[in-house]
């Protein structure tokens, strides 16, 4: 499968996931023309979105929903997330769903996990089809077994790596935002994300794509050295047993 991260931070996250038959939209955190401009300068055609697929209903995930109404994509989310957004009444509450093209005999399965954020009923989203399977992780202040049986074995990671300890303990944050970014449901830190992926990650190739990333907190050298530390630990090399980007 085929992905790219459209937008990623606390200015707005959107996650485009294509099989080449099928595309969907994981977040949709841009204002709507953001949205159609970014979609439409890496040549994704908006009206060939099947469906969007939101984690939780803070802004940046969600705020540039008004490009799914105008493009009559149908949203779907977790019961707690729609009733957030007040979409209740028109958006699809997702249990597991799956998306089949009427030109071919290819599908997408799309099923959420719960994870650990101070939102209504945040999910993170495992996409399979015949041959692939991805994992998207967005805001989660823990990884806990549940989530990593979840995800396991998958092809591709798209991972929160938010913010590097020190440098948010050390930083100009107020004590609540640093308590807060901290906590079990807040955002999930290099060393955290690390240590899931030094689980998660078994050396075939995988191709991991870290998102989410703190412009005060974090620096791109700090979260991929944190991850290749955690796998070289088990012996991986990157470029060898898998492939490593940093957004």
């Amino acid at each position: 499968m085929d992905i790219k991260i459209l937008a990623t931070g606390s200015d707005g996250n959107c996650v485009w996931i294509s099989n080449g038959a099928i595309s969907i939209l994981i977040d949709c955190g841009l204002p709507k023309t953001k949205v159609e401009k970014i979609l439409l300068a890496a040549d994704i055609d908006p009206t060939k979105i099947e469906a969007i697929f939101v984690t939780h209903e803070h802004q940046d995930h969600a705020r540039g929903l008004p490009f799914a109404d105008k493009y009559k994509i149908p949203v779907y989310a977790s019961e707690g997330t729609l009733k957030e957004l007040g979409r209740l009444e028109t958006g699809k509450i997702l249990k597991s769903f799956i998306i089949l093209d009427a030109f071919s005999t290819s599908h997408l399965s799309i099923a959420p996990f719960p994870v650990h954020h101070d939102a209504m009923e945040p999910t993170g989203f495992v996409i399979r089809d015949q041959h692939e399977k991805v994992s998207v992780l967005m805001d989660t202040g823990k990884v806990d077994d549940a989530m990593l049986y979840a995800m396991s074995h998958s092809h591709q990671y798209v991972f929160e790596c938010n913010h590097d300890e020190d440098m948010l303990v050390n930083g100009d944050y107020p004590d609540t935002t640093k308590a807060r970014i901290l906590s079990d449901i807040g955002h999930l830190s290099n060393q955290a994300a690390a240590a899931a992926l030094a689980h998660l990650v078994q050396g075939r190739g995988e191709r991991i794509y870290l998102t989410h990333m703190s412009s005060s907190n974090n620096m791109p050298a700090l979260a991929q050295g944190a991850v290749k530390k955690a796998l070289r630990q088990k012996g991986l090399q990157a470029g060898k047993h898998y492939h490593l980007e940093v957004f």
